[in-house]
């Protein structure tokens, strides 16, 4: 009996001493690495812990705190600025001869209803000719084009931005996006009309109407296409790339932020 008491002792004795030395080695390795070996451990061998980081105001720290104290109405001023600059340079370089012709980004080229005349007149040698009518067709959007200043500039001024702060974090051409989403129906409604008599200014309307007669002539086909609409829609599209390659710009390069807000504004937004 005594001998069992005694055994009991030893080993409640050894499981403290156990207990002790275990604590001191996990007291030791805390003060050295800064490891806690009572918290649970991951696949990867490290300690698991959950750590919200928040800002002064409490709220969870993401890549709009970048924005600091922007108010909405300044993110806007700023975005309506790059877009409204966009325009400028857009136009300025499209307005002029071969500004469309010789763009790649934005050549106007045959319709694609009409691309069987251009087939069809190469085949017959009148390759010249249907060049003509693609030429002919950007000359008509080089000369409507200087019009569309004042239609996007009415654009952007009336338009609402309710997004602003997610616009400015976006991508490289999250503004250009968000204007032509909201005004691309104005914008052709008011800008149709001006295409429609460039058309007739550089004499497109009518070498059409002769390449499409000659085409049908020689197929025996009725085809027509309404040239105003389309000339319209790629004249506004290729505004849209200009205003999109200059929004990129400002957003990349400091150097491009040539306005105070627009400096305040896209400089707050680096680092998103």
């Amino acid at each position: 009996m005594k001998k069992s008491i005694f055994l009991a002792a030893g080993l409640l004795f050894s499981m403290s001493a156990q207990a002790q030395l275990l604590d001191i080695i996990k007291s030791t390795v805390k003060s050295k690495t800064g490891v806690d070996l009572d918290l649970p451990v991951k696949n990867n061998g490290t300690a698991t812990s959950t750590t919200t980081t928040t800002t002064s105001a409490g709220q969870t720290n993401n890549s709009s705190a970048n924005l600091g104290n922007l108010t909405s109405s300044q993110i806007s001023s700023g975005l309506k600025e790059a877009l409204s600059m966009g325009v400028t340079d857009g136009v300025k370089k499209l307005g002029v001869t071969d500004g469309f012709f010789k763009n790649e980004a934005v050549k106007i080229l045959m319709p694609e209803k009409l691309r069987k005349i251009d087939t069809t007149l190469r085949s017959i040698g009148m390759g010249s000719l249907a060049d003509q009518g693609v030429k002919l067709l950007n000359r008509a959007a080089e000369d409507a084009v200087t019009e569309a200043a004042p239609i996007f500039a009415n654009a952007i001024t009336s338009m609402s931005i309710t997004d602003a702060k997610n616009i400015l974090l976006g991508s490289n051409n999250a503004a250009t996006s968000y204007l032509q989403g909201k005004t691309q129906s104005q914008l052709f409604n008011a800008f149709q009309p001006k295409v429609k008599a460039s058309l007739g200014k550089v004499g497109a309307d009518t070498l059409w109407k002769n390449l499409i007669s000659k085409y049908n002539t020689f197929t025996g086909q009725a085809v027509t296409t309404d040239l105003n609409e389309y000339v319209t829609t790629e004249t506004i599209n290729g505004v849209f790339k200009m205003v999109a390659d200059k929004e990129s710009g400002i957003r990349n390069t400091p150097a491009m932020r040539t306005t105070s807000i627009l400096q305040k504004v896209f400089g707050a937004a680096d680092g998103k």
